[in-house]
């Protein structure tokens, strides 16, 4: 029963103590909840003062900014109206020089219209007066015109006639110096060295022994050389010395290389005629793009297809008059090019057109016609430009010159070609050539002239048309042709031309 007791008086005084607990929290809380509002109501009023302290300084500042922007107003008002002012002080001075130009405009109308009454008054007059005078003198005014006109001319004949062959022979005297200095500072400035590689057909043997080695069994070894080189081998009995023969010097070449290497190696038979035939073959094609190169490089012209530069590397083996024609050609393209650059015309075109002017040389063993229409066909082929190939077609004359690098580019070929010491004629013997084919044109019946041009390569007769008709014409050109092939020696082709021209001069005065 004690214990109950115990236990009741233990949980009366646990809830007493609770009740105390909670009391003394609720006490604690409301002391801290006044010390909390105390502050936050302070905070408020700080807070309170601090806006009223920024709203005063803004309302200050916005006071300034709206004074600041009154007197800028303000000003910019006064600015408006001054330039208001101005430009109606402008205005009424346009209005008054408009006035005052209206008024000159209409004093100068008037004026205008007095001079055309005037002249008008004046031309009548003319008439009139030029009426009287033809009356008078029984002439018109042309017929007077043309009488003052004769009168001098009859009188002034020999002083105008002397005058006109003066000015006439000052220019000519002035353009040929002209020319020649620019072709004598062409050819200083662009001379090649003349040392002439001729495509050698004669080979050196170290004895006559391998003659017979070279001809071998029967012949077969030189039967299979020949077939396999395109060329004739000529052993004869001229000692230590075979020939080779061919029209194709590319060719020639080529077999020449390789004979030279049998006759070194000292096994001549035709398998190794093959083997060495197949390599000189590779040598001279690799010798033929180098030689190429090197011209087109040297020239500076560069945009050349490939095939084309090959080409023009097969022409270090082709001679005209003992020229190398690849050294010729570049020799032409460098002389083309400094003619052009002093008469200031397209200096490309009359270098390109003068390197590839003889191109032609390179296939004419090959392909029938002129080495210039070989040469044309190969350009257009490949796409060559059509000035290049108008420039480079005429330097033979076969066709007209079509701009001025065409003449410049034939005159550079002649002055490659022709000058003396160039090809392989001494100057006595070109002149005594030119000379005999001029005597020979001159001995037939009609003809009054001949000159020998292109360095032999042409000669044009000049005949009398009252003596010589169309037909007779024709005859002396092919017998002129046939009497140089029978009675001279001369390398290459000649061009006959027979000129017939009737002139008639008569002079309207």
């Amino acid at each position: 029963m004690a214990l109950i007791y115990l236990i009741i008086a233990g949980v009366i005084l646990l809830i007493f103590g609770s009740v105390l607990g909670y009391l003394a929290r609720q006490s604690i809380a409301k002391k801290r909840k006044g010390t909390i509002e105390a502050k936050l109501q302070k905070k408020i009023e700080q807070t309170k003062q601090e806006a009223e302290g920024l709203i005063a300084q803004a309302k200050e500042k916005a006071n300034q900014t709206i004074q600041i922007a009154q007197k800028e107003a303000d000003d910019r008002r006064k600015e408006v109206l001054a330039t208001e002012r101005l430009v109606l002080k402008r205005e009424r001075t346009l209005d008054e020089k408009i006035s005052a130009f209206e008024e000159k405009e209409n004093i100068f109308s008037e004026k205008v219209k007095k001079v055309r009454e005037l002249k008008e008054k004046l031309l009548t007059l003319e008439q009139e007066a030029t009426q009287k005078l033809e009356t008078i003198a029984n002439l018109s005014q042309k017929d007077a015109k043309d009488e003052i006109i004769r009168v001098v001319e009859i009188s002034h004949e020999k002083d105008l006639l002397e005058r006109i062959h003066k000015l006439k022979q000052e220019g000519e005297e002035k353009f040929n110096g002209l020319a020649k200095e620019m072709i004598a500072t062409a050819i200083q400035r662009n001379a090649l060295s003349q040392a002439q590689e001729i495509t050698t057909t004669t080979l050196t043997l170290p004895s006559d022994e391998v003659k017979g080695r070279i001809i071998g069994k029967e012949g077969r070894n030189i039967k299979a050389f020949e077939k396999l080189t395109g060329v004739e081998v000529v052993v004869d009995d001229t000692p230590e010395t075979v020939l080779i023969s061919g029209f194709n010097p590319v060719r020639r070449q080529i077999a020449k290389r390789a004979l030279e290497k049998l006759i070194k190696d000292g096994r001549i038979q035709p398998a190794k005629i093959e083997e060495q035939v197949k390599k000189a073959e590779e040598e001279i094609a690799e010798q033929i793009k180098e030689a190429g190169e090197k011209a087109v490089f040297e020239t500076g012209i560069l945009d050349l297809p490939p095939k084309i530069i090959e080409l023009l590397g097969r022409l270090h083996f082709r001679t005209s008059y003992g020229q190398n024609v690849l050294l010729h050609s570049m020799e032409v393209a460098f002389l083309a090019a400094t003619l052009a650059e002093e008469l200031g015309v397209d200096v490309r075109v009359a270098k390109k057109a003068g390197l590839l002017h003889d191109i032609g040389k390179a296939l004419d063993h090959q392909v029938q016609g002129s080495h210039v229409d070989i040469g044309i066909k190969i350009l257009e082929k490949f796409r060559v430009e059509k000035s290049v190939i108008d420039a480079m077609k005429s330097h033979h004359e076969e066709y007209e010159p079509e701009s001025i690098e065409a003449v410049i580019v034939q005159a550079a070929d002649q002055i490659s070609g022709a000058r003396p010491g160039a090809r392989k004629d001494t100057v006595e013997n070109y002149l005594k050539r030119l000379k005999e084919l001029e005597d020979l044109a001159l001995a037939f019946p009609g003809v009054f002239e001949a000159y020998a041009i292109q360095a032999g390569r042409e000669i044009r007769l000049f005949v009398k048309p009252e003596e010589v008709g169309d037909l007779e014409a024709y005859k002396i050109a092919r017998d002129v042709a046939s009497k140089i092939q029978d009675d001279l020696n001369y390398p290459g082709e000649i061009k006959v031309t027979v000129i017939r021209e009737t002139r008639v001069i008569e002079y309207a005065r």
